[in-house]
């Protein structure tokens, strides 16, 4: 005879930690502590428990986790441009990072407005997030260790170390530099900028780096080879267009950015200008697309998914009390098709 189809009296029991830990080979407050985010264990003990959970399909009660720790177990991210592909690498190293902690992301944008951003965080701390997870922004320091009264932040594209804050930013001169040293090395003397924003802090450095290298190499800073874009695709193709209009010769273009340098390669191929053997070009980020571009694009390599990964293990740091360092990797050079040697 058939049982009925709601019959689950042979349906197994869900597992539990103790189950998890004895599959694992580790005590069950190993894996609790790894579940928190508040284990410091080998990544072979580590990995079992993970593939523990995974074989045993085991759901840990986060409700009663919460009420235990005081906690939610969520983590607010602001990000200025949820489309974006510099954004996106960077949520990727965010999203591994939480993997096996027990903290889930809530993601909110605050695009580039600062007024938007702090009205974003208030949302986050009504929502009762844990932390908060800051990707950039134009808010000011002021106003981020106010907001990390209330609950810990880690932030990048500044340098805070407090107990409630984190920050840590890359060099942006220093990446500029390199790029533009690269050129100068290649021959090139009459190099273009398409900047950023003047109110973009990455921006502003990048344009120093821009000009730092052309007075070491003893050439002339000429002003009408900086054209302003807005860091997107379209205002690196029209700030192209504005620099080629102004009929000023070069023989190379430093991006601020690769999405700038997207655009600009775009309007020299429409305008039938080949890269490199016309103009050399050079961006600044590397994004995952920059290696696939015709041809390759020869750029600064930003380390995002580490950002993304160090983000997090700051902000578990700062959650467990615990002395964060907040360090990422320098920017590096990766030179691609883009660039040629000129005589």
């Amino acid at each position: 005879m058939r049982k009925p189809l709601n019959d689950h009296s042979t349906a197994p029991s869900p597992a539990t930690l103790t189950d998890v830990a004895r599959r694992a080979g580790v005590s069950p407050s190993t894996v609790s502590r790894i579940l928190n985010g508040t284990a410091k264990v080998a990544d072979e003990k580590r990995q079992a428990v993970q593939a523990a959970i995974t074989e045993l399909n085991f759901a840990p009660n986060q409700m009663a986790q919460s009420l235990k720790h005081g906690r939610t177990m969520t983590i607010g991210i602001v990000v200025q441009d949820i489309a974006s592909p510099f954004f996106d690498e960077i949520l990727h190293g965010v999203d591994d990072g939480l993997k096996g902690t027990g903290y889930a992301s809530v993601i909110v944008s605050g695009h580039w407005n600062a007024d938007e951003e702090a009205q974003r965080i208030r949302l986050l701390l009504a929502r009762k997030v844990d932390g908060i997870i800051l990707l950039t922004g134009r808010m000011t320091d002021a106003a981020v260790l106010g907001f990390a009264a209330q609950r810990p932040i880690v932030s990048l594209g500044r340098v805070l170390r407090t107990s409630r804050a984190i920050g840590f930013a890359l060099d942006n001169e220093h990446g500029a530099w390199l790029a533009v040293r690269h050129l100068i090395e290649m021959g090139h003397r009459r190099i273009a900028h398409l900047a950023g924003p003047a109110d973009n802090r990455d921006s502003v450095e990048r344009l120093a780096g821009y000009k730092r290298a052309l007075k070491e190499a003893d050439i002339p800073f000429d002003p009408a080879l900086v054209v302003e874009g807005d860091l997107q695709e379209a205002g690196g193709l029209m700030a192209m267009n504005r620099l080629f209009d102004s009929k000023h010769p070069f023989t190379a273009v430093f991006a601020v950015n690769d999405q700038t340098a997207y655009g600009a390669r775009l309007f020299l191929y429409r305008k039938g200008i080949r890269v490199p053997d016309d103009v050399s070009l050079v961006g600044f980020d590397d994004l995952p697309g920059s290696s696939y571009t015709t041809p390759p694009l020869t750029t600064i390599r930003q380390p995002l998914y580490v950002i993304g990964q160090t983000a997090v293990q700051s902000m578990l740091g700062l959650l467990n009390g615990e002395e964060v360092e907040g360090t990422i990797p320098p920017v590096e050079l990766v030179v691609r098709e883009t660039t040629r040697r000129i005589r």
